[in-house]
């Protein structure tokens, strides 16, 4: 057997670049590059060989181990989770600052490949820097904590073990049924070591994504189960946009007379205005979509978790009579809510159930109720876009306006705040692609990494951020490296000093302002209950070397945005937007845990009205 001899991190990069994934027969290069910080425990051993090998694995630095991890799901979710970076940290703080992108992208079904260096396996040194401790076990590491919130985890503890932890990372990151954050640990003394390899192990792999077929067993019970329905509703979630099942699902809607919410992750395959569409549903939803989903018999659910605050899955089916047909990759998903399990992939599922229904003749009842809920809803986004207040700028009113100012082709990205509820009711995306929401997780820090991660992937695209302001003080470190890296993303920063959706969660639960708004402390309350405390967003980005604007008007909103088009740097137009001006529920439910007992009477009426409300709910 012919062997060369390497370091570990040698042989894991020259691995990582010769994966290559086909999907129906096109064949594109797997991971593009490696992302991430260089500590003591990976600079000398896995920053060594990527040195080495520069011209062959492009290398991004990241300023946050948590924010450049976001970058790279980023990426494999723009690329539809075709492509990945992998991405590196030093030991201990720095590598356990990827754990929340660990969540993150397994929550998302999003491949991201970890790569967190580890304390010595010689133990020679023991305990070195940064180095966690466990007095009962010493083989835990800082490193196990990443366990949890992987689906693939491995130590790679002897050169040789990194052979068949590799295979079966790309074993997990390319099976769209199982995929996620996948970690492989690496001890530093480790990633220098030396192994004479096997050639064949750095051969060029094709992992191939067969989509899998629908048995003909599940076939006939679910078309059995939606001929017997007169009122079905259908799901369109992300498994339909990763399954490229856009155009069957839109067809499958129109042939059988079906309407179609859409989760946050699905949102955007097929244009807001197609007339089976009927947007968001769940908490962040349309009117449209949640008075159709009330009196549905049939949820047809493709490709979604029903993530109960998505799609109000518990709550949303008020129908005595309701079923849920599932159609998931992910057999987990698919059996979910007591549904009917179609375990297959979107595409196909939806071909073949097409086939045997038009054969039956099959139409769903309805009549004019889906035009009826659609003029509906368009009357209220007409109100929104009409919003005249004389105190300031209202945030419903800014998003429609953006709606009409930023380019078809233009990539939005976001992810926690009342902003995903607002962008999933009000924006209205006809390019495929271009609605970018991680609201799986709905990771506060995601948004500006995001759009790095989108602009890596589309380059020729503009892609803009919503954050809010509480967003943007927990992570911005990527607005430097996309400067750095000379790749323009656009931050459009809605200022309305705090988290203000979770202070409307807040007051709604009959609880006083506490903790939610940005307040200088006062003595005489020892609490945050003085003036707003004053932030300007903008000199924060000049500080960086961005351009920036601070938007108080519709018309500074205007020209801000017409100058950002033609700047060639990463821009933040700063909105100062009026607190709790975001859009409201639509006939959703939310359930959180309001205290039973207290002392403000508000509160425990606000507990009451919530138990009256969840005994509307199915119960699990």
């Amino acid at each position: 057997m012919q062997t060369v001899r390497l370091t570990m991190a040698q042989a894991l990069v020259k691995f990582l670049n010769n994966q290559y994934i086909s999907v129906d027969g096109k064949e594109t290069k797997f991971v593009k590059g490696v992302m991430g910080i260089f500590g003591h425990g990976n600079v000398v051993g896995l920053g060594q060989a990527l040195e080495q090998y520069k011209d062959e694995m492009v290398f991004y630095q990241g300023k946050n181990e948590q924010e450049i991890a976001h970058v790279a799901m980023a990426y494999a979710k723009q690329k539809n989770r075709k492509e990945i970076f992998a991405c590196t940290a030093s030991i201990g703080p720095g590598s356990l600052n990827m754990v929340t992108a660990a969540g993150t992208a397994t929550v998302n079904r999003i491949p991201l490949l970890l790569l967190p260096s580890d304390a010595y396996a010689c133990r020679q040194p023991d305990p070195v820097l940064q180095q966690v401790e466990d007095s009962t076990d010493h083989n835990v590491t800082a490193s196990d904590a990443f366990k949890p919130v992987s689906k693939y985890w491995d130590r790679v503890a002897r050169p040789e073990q990194l052979m068949t932890a590799a295979i079966n990372a790309m074993r997990v990151l390319t099976d769209p049924a199982e995929t996620g954050a996948v970690t492989l640990s690496l001890p530093q003394d480790v990633q220098g070591e030396s192994y004479d390899y096997p050639v064949e192990f750095f051969k060029k792999r094709v992992h191939y994504i067969e989509r899998r077929r629908i048995t003909e067993n599940a076939l006939n019970r679910a078309v059995e189960l939606i001929a017997s329905k007169k009122k079905p509703m259908l799901i369109c979630g992300g498994g339909v946009r990763y399954s490229g099942a856009g155009e069957e699902l839109k067809a499958f809607a129109k042939k059988f007379n079906i309407p179609f919410s859409e989760t946050q992750a699905g949102k955007g395959t097929i244009p807001w205005d197609y007339e089976m569409n009927l947007g968001g549903g769940g908490v962040c939803g349309t009117l449209a979509a949640n008075l159709i989903a009330k009196e549905a018999d049939l949820i047809i659910a493709v490709g979604t978790r029903l993530n109960d605050f998505v799609s109000s899955s518990k709550f949303a089916y008020q129908n005595k009579d309701v079923q849920i047909l599932s159609i998931n990759v992910n057999s987990m998903d698919a059996t979910k809510m007591e549904s009917m399990s179609v375990v297959a992939d979107a595409k196909d599922a939806l071909a073949e159930i097409s086939k045997e229904l038009e054969g039956k003749g099959y139409k769903a009842a309805y009549t004019n109720e889906i035009k009826e809920a659609k003029d509906q809803w368009n009357k209220e986004w007409e109100r929104f876009e009409n919003i005249e207040l004389e105190e300031g700028l209202s945030q419903t009113r800014v998003l429609t306006e953006l709606n009409k100012l930023l380019d078809e082709d233009a990539i939005v990205v976001s992810a926690s705040g009342s902003l995903p509820s607002d962008l999933e009711r009000v924006w209205r995306p006809t390019v495929a692609d271009t609605y970018h929401l991680e609201y799986g997780f709905s990771c506060m820090g995601y948004e500006i990494s995001g759009a790095l991660g989108a602009k890596i992937a589309e380059p020729g695209r503009e892609v803009y951020t919503f954050v809010g302001d509480g967003g943007f003080m927990m992570g911005h470190s990527d607005l430097h490296t996309s400067l750095q890296e000379g790749k323009k993303i656009n931050i459009l920063l809605f200022d309305n000093n705090g988290h203000q959706c979770i202070h409307n969660l807040q007051r709604s639960q009959g609880i006083d302002t506490f903790g939610t708004v940005f307040k200088y402390r006062e003595e005489k309350t020892n609490g945050l209950t003085g003036a707003d405390v004053p932030v300007s967003f903008a000199t924060i980005a000049r500080g960086y070397g961005a351009k920036a604007y601070t938007v108080t008007t519709l018309e500074e909103l205007k020209e801000a945005i017409e100058a950002s088009k033609k700047d060639t740097v990463s821009t933040l137009i700063e909105i100062k937007v009026l607190p709790g001006t975001m859009t409201g529920g639509y006939e959703s439910f939310w359930r959180v845990g309001t205290a039973q007992v207290a002392e403000n009477k508000k509160v425990e009426e606000a507990a009451q009205n919530m138990k009256e409300m969840v005994a509307q709910c199915k119960p699990y």
